[in-house]
């Protein structure tokens, strides 16, 4: 088998002998390199002495999407799509719902193998293909680098409870990808596509949030563009990640959480990248990793274990109890989304944060965590700080939307913690101030990174 057998899950086992090809539906894995859902339909079409056929649903509907992020992401279904080609693969785009899209071309296909997604509506979208097309469904699941299931049977309660269970069997999937040669190519096959070589032409022919635009000057969609920033990470930066990750006046991080967020680049080939490079310590590899695949598959976890992972409902107990004692204190200045989306604020730190994020569709780890507390801190209610916080960050990042981002929004408001010192309006729920980023990093380095990075942003 080109997969380890515990990636592969069965969704529907309709046996169908008639078919011209295997489909395989990209939604999650968008990429044609390290991705096991291709491998194992690839593997099943030259069983079948068939060929394989790529599709994928452009839905102008994606839930919180705008234009910043189809752009990104139609970038990297370019370069996609070319190497697929090289591959002998057709791919084909299509306008609409992913699972329509999917069962569409499903009635030509033998059977169907499909990627994982762990969030609501891409788990509803699998249902409805394997309540639909004629023949087998396979699920595999490729951008975690453990599967999800093998790990743990239910949300865990911390990185300390889920680190065990994943090291547990890192050896076992810790290892490449084996890339299947194709016997049977698709290219010359008769199936209605989009055009994607006019991508301002397609963006402004989709139903779409235009309030956020591209950020094209800082991150550019692709695959390749993700290998080019994991070089240069690794060869400049790794060195410095152990001692440097909690800084955000440098750049000493990856910058991968938008291609991991679109499926540009395998977490696989990234941990095995930075596990094997020969910069850095021994330190440095560990807590890149710890953040990979420890902290990364934690939120994972989170998301497919808990059907309240972006609702203030699915926080801890202790978390809401605290909060709730706590929701009618004095709050000294309180904010409402627009002034929070404005970089308004009395604080010159949080506007800083605030502004990386609009102008770049990113921010630094460390003040991500900052921003989130701070919202917590302005707002009427913690119900409130929960909604505006996740809307921020859905519609700002590159890299919203998604399982990190869940459990990151929730971590502010204890999720994946335990309780602290009492505070006012915190309760128990550990808090960040202005006076601790002074002490831990060069805050004021920082809002000048930021300034400069706004005036790239205007072009001056």
């Amino acid at each position: 088998m080109s997969v380890e057998e515990a990636r592969v899950t069965v969704l529907s086992d309709r046996d169908r002998t008639a078919g011209d090809y295997i489909l395989y539906w990209m939604q999650q894995s968008q990429r044609a390199e390290d991705n096991p859902a291709l491998e194992f339909a690839a593997a099943r079409a030259n069983a079948a002495g068939l060929p394989l056929v790529a599709g994928f649903g452009l839905t102008d509907g994606y839930p919180e999407a705008n234009l910043r992020h189809y752009r990104f992401m139609l970038e990297g279904l370019v370069e996609t799509r070319a190497a697929l080609a090289r591959r002998g693969i057709r791919l084909v785009v299509r306008r609409g719902n992913p699972a329509v899209v999917a069962i569409q071309l499903a009635r030509r296909a033998r059977a169907v193998v499909c990627d994982v997604g762990y969030t609501r509506h891409q788990r509803a979208w699998r249902r409805e293909v394997a309540a639909q097309a004629p023949g087998r469904v396979f699920q595999v699941e490729g951008d975690v680098v453990v599967p999800v299931a093998l790990v743990s049977d239910k949300a865990e309660y911390a990185a300390r409870t889920i680190r065990p269970r994943i090291q547990r069997h890192l050896e076992t999937f810790l290892r490449p990808v084996k890339k299947v040669r194709l016997k049977n190519p698709s290219l010359e096959m008769g199936l209605e596509s989009l055009d994607l070589t006019d991508l301002d032409g397609l963006l402004g022919e989709l139903s779409l949030d235009r309030g956020v635009p591209p950020v094209t000057r800082f991150f550019k969609g692709g695959p390749s563009e993700a290998r080019r920033r994991l070089g240069a990470f690794i060869r400049r930066r790794l060195a410095h990640y152990e001692s440097h990750r909690n800084q955000p006046q440098t750049d000493d991080i990856s910058h991968m959480s938008p291609y991991l967020h679109f499926g540009q680049i395998s977490p696989l080939a990234l941990a095995l990248a930075v596990r094997e490079a020969g910069t850095g310590i021994g330190a440095d590899r560990a807590a890149y990793l710890e953040e990979l695949i420890v902290r990364r598959e934690l939120a994972v976890n989170w998301t497919h274990y808990s059907p309240d992972y972006d609702r203030f409902a699915g926080l801890p107990a202790w978390a809401r109890r605290t909060l709730a004692a706590h929701a009618g204190d004095p709050r000294e200045h309180r904010y409402d989304p627009g002034t929070l989306a404005a970089a308004a604020t009395h604080d010159p730190y949080w506007n800083a944060a605030m502004r990386e994020m609009v102008h770049t569709g990113f921010m630094h780890n460390y003040m991500r965590m900052y921003w989130g507390k701070k919202i917590l801190e302005w707002s009427a209610s913690p119900q409130e700080g929960f909604a505006t916080a996740l809307w921020l960050n859905n519609r700002f990042f590159l890299d919203g939307r998604d399982p990190n981002s869940y459990a990151g929004v929730g971590w502010v408001f204890g999720l994946h913690d335990r309780p602290w010192f009492e505070r006012p309006v915190f309760g128990t729920v550990r808090c960040m101030t202005a006076g601790g980023l002074e002490r831990k990093c060069d805050i004021r380095g920082y809002v000048a990174k930021v300034d400069r990075l706004a005036a790239q942003a205007r072009g001056d």
